[in-house]
């Protein structure tokens, strides 16, 4: 049958993508089945950094392997990836033990990163303010991507190169156990037939499985970014992450004086109340990419995160953004928010029905960095290899 795969994808964001990438490796007929013409939800709405350096231990393995997984895609056909590194800039003392520390934490990971000076951080990041940053810790291996690109040519290579199979602007409806099969039927009409099925349609997959998105401990977090203009004769290498981005990633978390650090913060400050921390990232045009915000609620509540933006938070990060850098211009030509699924109680959701139907959803904010490593496994342990 022509519509009989041995994987069916239903998702076609980074994760879905990574699915399919890794069961094409292993020699399988896969097909994507994604309900718009194009992805458009987080995959196409975040900062577009990988930087396995934010991650605790077990994701920073699985954002290693992506790093290598996305070089090695790069070399054959562009996604848009550009090899130019992260830098955490600290502000004060408590910043720069923490930077010190993970730097011997990834000393012992075998992960290359080495510490700046001020004098470096300045040399290195123009615009840099002398007053806000004291030390940096760099990372060399870690990249960049275009978000609003790069899953759209990662698409275009798996179809052209790898014998993808993609069925655009067509929603699931029920996935049914047929003897060793499952049916995947369409709204259109149309069915697929696959030995294994794999759900990677963040909070979508409640129109398939309304019990057990109801049972799960999904929420949704809304991220406001901003773009500025083109900046005139202006190059900012890398992704740059700051004091609020130290204080709030989870690779920080192990470090030994992190806990003290966090109880000196004051609970209700502004950065508190809208999950702030800011990064600056230049853009292919020469824009710069400024962010960014997380506000939460349950997945069920979504609708509570409202439709428009918050412009009392775009406000609150220009303005802590320009203590940090001077940009030649401040002039901001885009804004938007984007959304994705996470857990509250664990790093991913899995959930397994009738054997073959695989759920694997709500990766939150470790989707571009985490989610090439993390299927790769995941692939393998679904078709036992």
């Amino acid at each position: 049958m022509k519509n009989n795969f041995d994987l069916v994808v239903i998702g076609g964001g980074i994760l879905g993508a990574f699915h399919a990438f890794h069961a094409l490796n292993l020699g399988f007929k896969v097909a994507l089945v994604e309900k718009d013409k194009a992805p458009q939800s987080a995959t196409t709405r975040n900062f577009g950094q990988v930087v396995p350096s934010g991650m605790n231990t077990k994701w920073q393995a699985y954002g290693r392997e992506s790093l290598k997984i996305y070089k090695e895609i790069q070399a054959k056909f562009d996604i848009s990836i550009r090899n130019n590194g992260s830098v955490y800039l600290a502000s004060n003392e408590e910043e720069v033990q923490l930077i010190e520390e993970l730097h011997e934490i990834n000393k012992g990971n075998d992960y290359s990163s080495s510490m700046l000076s001020k004098k470096e951080c300045l040399e290195k990041y123009p615009g840099l303010r002398s007053d806000y940053v004291q030390a940096g810790l760099f990372f060399p291996d870690e990249v960049t991507v275009e978000p609003r690109v790069m899953i759209h040519r990662l698409l275009e290579f798996l179809e052209r190169e790898k014998g993808l199979e993609i069925f655009r602007n067509q929603t699931v409806i029920n996935c049914e156990k047929s003897g060793e099969k499952v049916l995947v039927h369409m709204a259109l009409g149309s069915m697929l037939e696959a030995s294994k099925v794999v759900i990677c349609n963040g909070k979508d997959f409640k129109m398939l499985y309304p019990e057990i998105f109801a049972q799960s401990d999904l929420e949704v977090s809304k991220l406001q970014m901003l773009q500025t203009k083109p900046q005139e004769n202006y190059q900012l290498p890398g992704s740059v992450l700051t004091g609020l981005s130290i204080r709030r990633y989870e690779a920080f978390y192990e470090c030994p004086s992190f806990a003290e650090i966090k109880k000196k913060e004051a609970a209700d400050s502004l950065e508190k109340k809208w999950g702030v921390h800011i990064l600056f990232k230049q853009a292919m045009d020469g824009s710069v990419i400024l962010g960014d915000s997380h506000q939460y609620a349950d997945a069920s509540d979504i609708d509570d995160l409202g439709y428009g933006l918050d412009m009392d938070i775009d406000d609150f990060m220009i303005q802590e953004a320009k203590k940090i850098i001077d940009l030649p211009t401040y002039e901001i030509a885009h804004r938007w928010y984007g959304m994705y699924a996470q857990c509250k109680n664990q790093d991913i959701f899995q959930k397994t029905i009738d054997e073959n139907i695989h759920i694997v959803t709500g990766i939150g904010g470790k989707g571009m960095t985490g989610s090439a490593g993390f299927a790769h496994e995941n692939v393998k342990q679904i078709f036992n290899k």
